[in-house]
């Protein structure tokens, strides 16, 4: 399990609404290119993100389900990017002060080709991915509030 971790200089509440807000996905997860649908219940267990990823002309249409939602706390999903395969990813958010947060992001791949390949080179090219996706989620949750 690759694990990455940020202070955001933002609540929790903040955070939060980025997260909950499934239009975003493409701005701040790293491969997303766009949205296609977000389910109505959007982050609660069962809903699902229409999503794309990829680069135009190369674009593969697949979706992400949650797992698992704790409100300002906690949000589990199932990643797909089929032909690659699928991934396990939860975000952790923790409060600093009053108006810092820690976000955790941990991933790994759980099915498909992904999981193949041995973790030391699994987890690599995710530590820098979520580097960034970190760092895009920082920018929207500062600039919202």
């Amino acid at each position: 399990m690759s694990t990455n971790t940020r202070e955001i200089s933002a609540t929790p509440t903040a955070v939060w609404k980025v997260l909950a807000d499934g239009w975003l996905y493409p701005l701040w997860v790293v491969g997303a290119s766009r949205m296609r649908e977000v389910d109505d219940t959007w982050p609660a267990v069962g809903a699902k993100l229409h999503h794309s990823v990829g680069s135009w002309p190369l674009l593969v249409d697949d979706e992400t389900e949650v797992l698992e939602c704790r409100p300002e706390e906690l949000l589990q999903v199932q990643a797909k990017a089929w032909p690659g395969g699928e991934a396990g990813v939860t975000i952790h958010l923790e409060p600093l002060g009053t108006d810092r947060t820690k976000v955790t992001i941990e991933e790994d791949a759980s099915s498909g080709p992904g999981r193949l390949v041995p973790k030391p080179l699994r987890d690599l090219p995710l530590t820098w991915r979520n580097t960034e996706t970190l760092r895009r989620l920082a920018f929207i949750a500062e600039r919202r509030h």
